[in-house]
């Protein structure tokens, strides 16, 4: 895939279908892997999206550059007018285009949508630009409670509210 310029970024953000089913997995076990290792949790969400986020109520969103699948995130539902931002990844090749925050705005914007007041995220500290761009959505730090996930050492919640 060619490099394009930021500027000139035609990104599609889409809801989910089964054929993104792969692209899914694959964008998120690339960046699992690459800096933590597949946990239990990931292996359920992202092996079954339809039963472990969508048919809980939640949402998944694929960015596409020229039709081909570049990023994902999710949005699973915990409880009434709570959902966790969640499963975002970007391509390596696609990095630096702006496209998660095109994805960030298009998850708060699904959220509110929903009817959310609240949107949360967990994550780890050595992810700075991730948690860089999660500040510039307006997510701010909260302490961090039990997590099913080994790596998360950082919690972070958005107010839909105002």
């Amino acid at each position: 895939m060619e490099t394009p310029s930021p500027t000139t970024v035609p990104v599609q953000i889409v809801a989910y279908t089964p054929a993104y089913a792969q692209a899914f997995y694959d964008l998120n076990h690339a960046w699992i892997s690459r800096y933590f290792f597949m946990e239990e949790a990931d292996k359920k969400s992202l092996g079954d999206p339809q039963g472990y986020i969508l048919d809980k109520g939640g949402y998944i969103l694929m960015a596409l550059y020229q039709g081909q699948p570049v990023g994902t995130c999710a949005l699973i539902k915990d409880g009434e007018g709570i959902f966790e931002l969640a499963k975002m990844a970007v391509t390596p090749q696609a990095q630096g285009l702006k496209i998660g925050k095109q994805l960030g705005e298009a998850a708060i914007a699904q959220a509110r949508q929903a009817g959310a007041h609240r949107l949360y995220l967990v994550s780890n500290r050595r992810l700075e630009t991730a948690l860089h761009l999660y500040r510039r959505l307006g997510f701010v730090e909260v302490p961090m409670p039990p997590s099913i996930y080994a790596r998360a050492d950082i919690m972070m919640e958005l107010d839909l509210r105002s």
